[in-house]
């Protein structure tokens, strides 16, 4: 499905679905709103998918795997070899997120959509729209065509899983650099300084924190992205990661399917959707607050408050997939709890 496409199928949520199962919440015999921030998870669930009967059974997470030319700038701890390792560990059930999706009953689902060498493994979904980006302090990460394929390619994956039966998704990554160019789109989208939006990722030393700020700053000297064309600014500072997960929270809202935000440079991502498509803002949902500096940043910005603080700052898809059990468990009081009706006990009533 084309961008525009995506655009021009993505409606308000459901009002009478959050109605009903706004009303379904009320009618529970307990305190009202005492699940808070999970019951409005699954009263937003079904303003997403049209039905106050919310289904979650099957789930998977979606982890886009590229290279960054970036890298080059010394702003990581390890090098971009690493990126293809983990790429297929996923496929090998191997990486922090296989073991965690595996209690939470999720399927991982890992695409090679930039890694720099070929990659191989079981379930890999290979859209290789090129083997890394370029190095951003020098140019443009990749060009407008590149960052709207991978966009495209988020979009129609999202499609093809809710066929497949697929009910919610969870977001995850694997490119190292990638807290690089999250931190430039953040830094742009926002209007912050660098530093102000900018950790040290998977753990760098203070002299490489400066390289790192130092590279963010000079590749938006350089690209002057320019926030009012939010598709430019994935293509100058950007990654092909980021650009396949911008899409699948586009696809998520054109086809009707919950996704959650993991962490830092997926919450990046759904602010990118957002910028793109600002109907997509409606139907985000953020699992966990990272420990990168400018992950609650963005949150804000996106008006989303997250269901765990947990000082995470893993990626792959690990915070938004330690999500999930919580939703089960409300969904179990949801739908299993005896009303107030049934035991014979006065409703609750809203407080003034």
């Amino acid at each position: 499905m084309k961008l525009q496409q995506a655009i021009e199928s993505i409606h308000p949520l459901h009002d009478k679905a959050m109605a009903a199962a706004r009303a379904r919440w009320d009618s529970v015999a307990k305190p009202l709103h005492s699940l808070g921030l999970l019951e409005d998870a699954i009263v937003k669930i079904a303003g997403i998918t049209g039905s106050e009967a919310v289904d979650l059974h099957k789930r998977g997470v979606v982890v886009m795997c590229a290279d960054n030319g970036v890298v080059e700038e010394g702003v990581t701890q390890t090098g971009s070899e690493v990126t293809a390792i983990v790429t297929e560990n996923f496929t090998r059930g191997m990486a922090s997120v296989n073991k965690m999706a595996k209690v939470a009953g999720a399927d991982v689902i890992p695409v090679d959509i930039g890694v720099a060498c070929p990659v191989a493994g079981e379930g890999l979904l290979i859209h290789k729209v090129a083997p890394g980006t370029a190095n951003m302090t020098k140019g443009p990460a990749m060009t407008r065509a590149q960052a709207l394929d991978a966009l495209e390619y988020g979009i129609g994956l999202v499609f093809s899983l809710r066929e497949s039966g697929y009910r919610i998704l969870a977001t995850g990554e694997m490119g190292i650099g990638n807290t690089t160019t999250s931190s430039a789109l953040a830094a742009v989208f926002l209007g912050a300084e660098p530093a102000a939006v900018t950790g040290r990722g998977a753990g760098l030393s203070s002299e490489g924190m400066r390289r790192k700020v130092s590279a963010i700053e000079r590749a938006i000297e350089k690209n002057r992205p320019d926030p009012a064309d939010p598709l430019g600014v994935l293509q100058k500072v950007g990654g092909l990661d980021l650009a396949g997960l911008c899409g699948v929270f586009i696809g998520g809202a054109a086809a009707g399917v919950p996704v959650l935000i993991d962490g830092f440079i997926s919450a990046v991502a759904a602010l990118t959707a957002a910028r793109i498509a600002p109907a997509v803002g409606d139907y985000l949902l953020a699992s966990h607050a990272s420990n990168e500096p400018g992950g609650r940043m963005v949150l804000e910005a996106l008006g989303l408050e997250p269901f765990l603080t947990c000082r995470m700052c893993l990626g792959e898809g690990t915070g938004a997939v330690a999500a999930l059990p919580l939703l089960d468990m409300a969904l179990a009081v949801y739908r299993e709890m005896g009303t107030f009706g049934d035991i014979q006990v006065e409703e609750y009533k809203p407080l003034d």
